[in-house]
């Protein structure tokens, strides 16, 4: 009964934990809010191997040498308390929420590319090809916006006939000059 009890014992300070749980909570959020921006389609296997290194490295950070369950559970509250408080106030604040979720960037506008936001973001043609095909796009010039969205998708609205139409130069041009 004594090593259930042990199990539950508090034997470091509660707000070291939470001070502890505060201070990673925010240092991995900012890290992966400027780090692991994107998902072109799926998260990476060097992605995954990176959440885990730092899960790994972080452990020890955050609870110093806690032992017992009660330990545990203070710490991972602080951590989902802080997750749930950026996700309400963010909700409820539009400035907040511009500085938790990052803007969306345009890659493609009315058929061109945009090469530096590309560069920027680290995606290849190869890859923003692939979305477009999944929009069953096949022609750059197809397309009248793509971009990149604050959770990492790529959003392609399509150009309609008449703006494809335009873009070629294919719409009849008015005569030029006095009338009839």
């Amino acid at each position: 009964m004594d090593m259930l009890i042990d199990l539950f014992r508090i034997e470091i300070n509660p707000l070291e934990l939470i001070v502890r749980g505060t201070a990673i909570y925010w240092f991995l959020f900012l890290l992966f809010r400027i780090v692991l921006r994107r998902d072109v389609g799926s998260i990476a296997i060097a992605d995954v191997l990176l959440l885990v290194l730092i899960a790994d490295a972080a452990q020890n950070a955050m609870a110093g040498s806690y032992q017992t369950i009660s330990e545990g559970i203070v710490l991972v509250a602080t951590i989902a308390a802080w997750n749930y408080a950026l996700d309400w106030a963010s909700y409820h604040s539009a400035f907040l929420r511009r500085l938790v979720e990052p803007r969306p960037v345009p890659l493609v506008r009315d058929g061109k590319l945009l090469r530096h936001n590309l560069r920027r973001e680290l995606i290849t043609r190869d890859e923003l090809d692939a979305k477009l095909r999944a929009h069953d796009i096949e022609r750059l010039e197809d397309v009248k916006l793509a971009q990149l969205e604050s959770d990492g998708e790529i959003t392609v609205l399509p150009r309609d006939a008449a703006d494809a139409a335009h873009a070629s130069g294919k719409q009849r041009r008015q005569p030029q000059g006095g009338g009839g």
